[in-house]
């Protein structure tokens, strides 16, 4: 008998996110009225960020498979091939919504559940990244929500013993109501070690590790699925608490354990905790589940069933042990101080059956809980067209050394100094590459090999064309392991939108998961693992479509990477790739001008992969080792950031195009690297360039200690680096909101 005390309404159904026809199908598919522990269930498991109802019927459309992927989508990350019988374990989450209502603990979770989405795997973290977009910096709550999240960030990563290595920040209006925080983590394992969810064998023990429940975090998943209004302040209960030195101590005892044997399955209790933890289990394997809440650990006293299933207190792990291990098990645990309890076992009924209490408070079909989730085709529409914006239809409003000048202290392109340096780069010893250039290299144990790792995107592209603006930011995560000299591999993405129930916004989401995957099957470079961030909106006014990607790639001798920084003078500037001087939606446009127009730069795929690879080939062969790729700003910036990072100057004599020479310095045309070049191995470089067909122009070279652009415009390095390093610490210092 299934007890049921609290009577089910319609009102009870809205607020836990349920419509009438999904409420009816989950009825119609138990054959009764839920109680409310099934009806906590089946909103936690049925809303959009546990379901992807949505997204899943796009998210398809995705490549996914190379011969070195191990595992893709699906499981808690996913898992590269990277040699030597090693592999690499990664994957990007958002905690948009709880960081924006308690941005420190919101942050802090964030990067907090996405470690435990790399160990779960068997692997041991190295490194972590972020993708973090807040509203205008004159907006009254940006600075308190920057502040909190940074030192959330920071606060977690460096407790856990994780060093932050790279990220990306960003400001813009449409995120006043709704920041962006996307953590990714990157670990090593063996190859032939990893671990996955899929519970297998019947009357398995179940058992439950790590930290107590509390009530901190119940409805959490379903807060994420819905959009933000005036009453978000209210939702700041389903905010976890972290702490980062029971998740280092869960990560030992995870991995000691895994090495003991006795581990057939383990999940993350993350979204939805123990309900989408467990069911995830059973289901992945054919088996059900029992359960049996009166052994969970809870750290507040009477705790009810609803209430534990749904919790999402923080590290905590589910475990399906081998018969006969459970003490060996428990006695690692105790070692490390955390909770062991053994709550239940597998079954061979395909019910998710949870008693509390000496009644079954539970009892539904577990794979029905998952497969039979809703499935929306969502109506979708394609955004207004925007037509291209020629270069002489911008004129420029000031001098190309006061549009440098502007620029490299703009929000966007300001030194990010002070958020990385509150991140601990170089705990564990094997940070080649820190913050600050185009991708982050981390050893990969001793070396000589590394990885290459990146977050980017450009939102105001994917606005304008989300085909296009997909394209892009893919193209641009491969630029930026490409010029370090890193073999892009795979990718993980974190897809956030806003309202999918408008079509205009689901055609911002088709569109740029149609742009993503044109372009990583045209580079080779699959979807391994992601997440989707719906309902990023407040107020009706959602954020600029942001299909974060986080890219991965091989440095195969850490001793043979690139750098943005100059190193020499007289080293000649070669620019690769392709120039238009192409200013649609383009930084200088809004930044100089004012304006936010026309159509973002085309991405020629087949390009994009024939300069990496050509400029991969350099750096390898020890030909180049200073490279910059050109992205927001162009030439001019890239040329002014290596100039800063280096301390030596540079000059370009003259605009070799026939377009107004601003738009030559700032025009973002895509697939383009600025190389410094030795003058006795130029003739080769550019004899190589010429014979595969790569466009490949020497336009000046670095000396002195100022920027001469052309017309003999110039400024000082020391100036430029100024501008560039004062305008976040300045922000930042400003008055409270």
């Amino acid at each position: 008998m299934i007890r049921n005390d609290i009577a089910i309404t319609p009102e009870l159904v809205r607020q836990h996110g349920l419509t009438e026809e999904e409420y009816a199908r989950f009825k119609g598919l138990i054959g009764r009225e839920p109680t409310i522990t099934e009806l906590g269930i089946v909103s936690a498991m049925w809303n959009e960020h546990c379901s992807y109802k949505s997204s899943r019927i796009h998210l398809r459309t995705l490549p996914t498979s190379a011969p070195w992927v191990i595992q893709g989508p699906g499981e808690n990350a996913g898992v590269i091939d990277i040699g030597d019988g090693l592999a690499c374990v990664f994957k990007m989450e958002s905690h948009n919504h709880p960081s924006f209502i308690e941005p420190y603990q919101g942050a802090a979770t964030g990067v907090g559940g996405i470690l435990r989405d790399v160990f779960t795997m068997g692997a041991r973290p190295i490194a972590a990244l972020n993708a973090l977009r807040f509203g205008s910096p004159d907006h009254p709550r940006t600075r308190h929500l920057v502040a909190g999240v940074v030192a959330g960030i920071g606060g977690y990563g460096n407790s856990f013993g994780v060093p932050t290595v790279g990220g990306s920040v960003g400001f813009h209006r449409r995120y006043d109501g709704n920041i962006l925080v996307n953590a990714m983590a990157v670990g090593l394992a063996r190859a032939d070690a990893i671990f996955y969810a899929a519970a297998t064998g019947v009357g398995n023990p179940i058992v439950y590790l790590g930290s107590k429940t509390g009530r901190d975090g119940i409805h959490g998943a379903t807060m994420a699925s819905a959009a933000f209004d005036e009453s978000s302040e209210e939702k700041r209960p389903t905010v976890q608490v972290g702490d980062p030195f029971a998740e280092k101590l869960l990560l030992e005892a995870c991995l000691e354990l895994m090495a003991s044997g006795a581990v057939i399955a383990i999940q993350d209790m993350g979204a939805a905790g123990l309900t989408c933890s467990a069911v995830e289990m059973g289901a992945k394997g054919n088996l059900g589940v029992e359960l049996n809440l009166d052994a969970v650990p809870t750290r507040e006293p009477g705790m009810t069933a609803y209430e534990m299933m749904l919790s999402e207190s923080q590290e905590r792990m589910l475990m399906v042990l081998k018969p006969g291990m459970e003490e060996q098990a428990k006695a690692i645990f105790v070692k490390w101080g955390l909770d062991f309890a053994i709550i239940g076992h597998t079954t061979d009924t395909l019910r998710f059956v949870i008693k509390h209490g000496g009644e079954t408070v539970a009892d539904l079909p577990i794979k029905e809980l998952g497969d039979e989730a809703p499935v929306y085709d969502r109506p979708h529409r394609s955004n207004l067209y925007h037509p291209v914006l020629g270069p002489e239809e911008v004129p420029a409003p000031v001098t190309n050394v006061d549009a440098l000048r502007r620029l490299v202290g703009s929000p966007d392109l300001a030194s990010k100094r002070w958020v990385w340096e509150q991140y601990d780069h170089f705990i564990l010893g094997n940070t080649v590459q820190k913050p600050g250039g185009d991708a982050a290299v981390v050893r990969v144990e001793d070396g000589p090999k590394g990885l290459a790792l990146t977050t980017d995107v450009t939102p105001r592209y994917c606005e304008a064309d989300p085909v296009e603006g997909g394209r892009q930011a893919v193209a641009e995560a491969y630029r930026n392991i490409s010029a370090v000299g890193g073999r892009p591999l795979a990718v993980t993405d974190n897809l956030n939108f806003g309202n999918p129930e408008r079509p205009e916004v689901m055609g911002q989401f088709v569109g740029c998961i149609h742009g993503i995957g044109e372009a990583c099957r045209a580079l080779d470079f699959p979807v391994v693992s992601g997440n989707v961030s719906l309902y990023n909106e407040t107020n009706g006014v959602g954020i600029l479509p942001t299909p974060t990607i986080g890219g991965v790639g091989v440095v195969d001798d850490v001793r043979k990477t690139a750098t943005i920084a100059f190193k020499r003078e007289g080293d000649a500037l070669v620019l690769i790739g392709r120039t238009e001087g192409w200013l649609g939606q383009s930084l200088y446009l809004a930044e100089i001008c004012g304006r936010e127009e026309g159509a973002p730069p085309p991405v020629d795929l087949a390009a994009e992969r024939r300069n990496g690879e050509f400029v991969r080939g350099l750096i390898a062969s020890g030909l180049v080792d200073t490279v910059h790729d050109l992205s927001d700003g162009g030439l001019a910036v890239a040329l002014a950031e290596m100039a800063m990072a280096g301390g030596i100057g540079a000059a370009l004599p003259e605009c070799p195009l026939p377009v107004p020479c601003h738009a030559y310095l700032f025009g973002e045309d895509q697939g383009r690297y600025l190389l410094a070049v030795d003058p006795e191995t130029l003739p080769d470089l550019l004899y190589s360039a010429s014979a595969q067909g790569i466009d490949a122009a020497v336009i000046g070279v670095t000396g002195a200690d100022s920027l001469t652009l052309p017309g003999d415009e110039t400024i000082s390095v020391e100036e430029l680096r100024g501008v560039h390093e004062a305008w976040l610490p300045n922000y930042m210092a400003g008055p409270a909101a």
